[in-house]
C-alpha cells in the first residue's frame, strides 16, 4: 500500500471513528456479572474462540464481499450481501448493533466521499456495519488482507476495551492480550481469503448468541443493547 492508503486504513479502524463501537460489548457484560469471564486468560481464550468459529469471521467475510463487490461495480451483489448480513443476525440485538453503527459509518463516508451517495443510496438503510467498512476499504483502495487486519484488530480492540471496564483490567494487560492475540489475528485474516466459495461461509457461536439474548434481562448495564 501507499502511505495514504496506510492511513486510510489506520482512520478507518481507528477507535475514534465516530460510529459508537464502544458502546457495546458484544455479550461479554453478562458473562462477567455471571463469573464466566473474570481473568484475562478467560477473555483472551473467549476472543480466540469467536476468531476461530465465532460470527466475527462472517462479519470478516461480508467485508470481503462488500469491497469485492465496489471493486467489480456490483452494486447488486452489494445490495444482496447486506440483505444477507442482516438476516444472519442471531439476536436482535446483535442486528442492532450492525445497523447503528453501519448507518452511522456509511452517513460517514457520503460526507467525506459525496461521490459514494449513489451506492449509499443502492445499498439502502439499513446498512450494516462490514458492508460499510468493505465500501469504505475498496474506495480508498486499501489492501484487501490489511483491510481484513484492520476489521479484526478494531473488533478485538473493542472487545479487549469492554473486558479492561468490566472485569476490570488495568490498560497494561489490556495492551499485552492484544499483543499475544496477533497470531490469531493473522490465521483468521487468511482463513477468510481462502474460502473458495459461498457455501463455506458458517459460524458455531450458540455460547455469543445466548449471552446476547440474555443481556435483555440484565439487571445492571453498562453497555448498551
Amino acid at each position: 500500500m501507499t502511505n495514504d492508503n496506510l492511513l486510510y486504513l489506520l482512520q478507518l479502524a481507528s477507535p475514534t471513528l465516530p460510529v459508537g463501537a464502544y458502546s457495546y460489548s458484544e455479550g461479554l457484560e453478562i458473562l462477567v456479572e455471571r463469573g464466566v469471564i473474570d481473568k484475562p486468560k478467560q477473555l483472551k481464550a473467549w476472543i480466540d474462540q469467536e476468531l476461530s468459529y465465532g460470527a466475527i469471521r462472517l462479519e470478516a467475510a461480508m467485508m470481503v464481499r462488500s469491497y469485492q463487490s465496489i471493486q467489480a461495480d456490483d452494486l447488486e451483489a452489494l445490495s444482496y450481501w447486506n440483505a444477507w448480513t442482516s438476516a444472519a443476525k442471531e439476536t436482535s440485538e446483535l442486528r442492532s448493533q450492525s445497523w447503528q453503527m453501519g448507518n452511522s459509518l456509511i452517513r460517514l463516508l457520503v460526507e467525506l466521499e459525496p461521490e459514494l451517495k449513489s451506492v449509499a443510496r443502492i445499498v439502502g438503510t439499513p446498512c450494516n456495519y462490514a458492508i460499510a467498512f468493505g465500501i469504505a476499504a475498496a474506495y480508498w483502495q486499501i489492501n484487501l488482507m490489511a483491510a481484513l487486519l484492520g476489521y479484526f484488530h478494531s473488533w478485538a480492540s473493542n472487545l479487549i476495551n469492554a473486558g479492561v471496564k468490566l472485569i476490570p483490567l488495568g490498560q497494561t494487560v489490556g495492551q499485552q492480550l492484544l499483543l499475544e492475540l496477533t497470531p490469531v489475528l493473522s490465521v483468521a485474516s487468511q482463513d477468510i481469503l481462502a474460502l473458495e466459495n459461498d457455501e463455506q461461509l458458517n459460524s458455531c457461536t450458540w455460547g455469543f448468541a445466548l449471552s446476547s439474548m440474555a443481556h435483555e434481562t440484565q439487571y445492571t448495564r453498562l453497555f448498551r443493547s
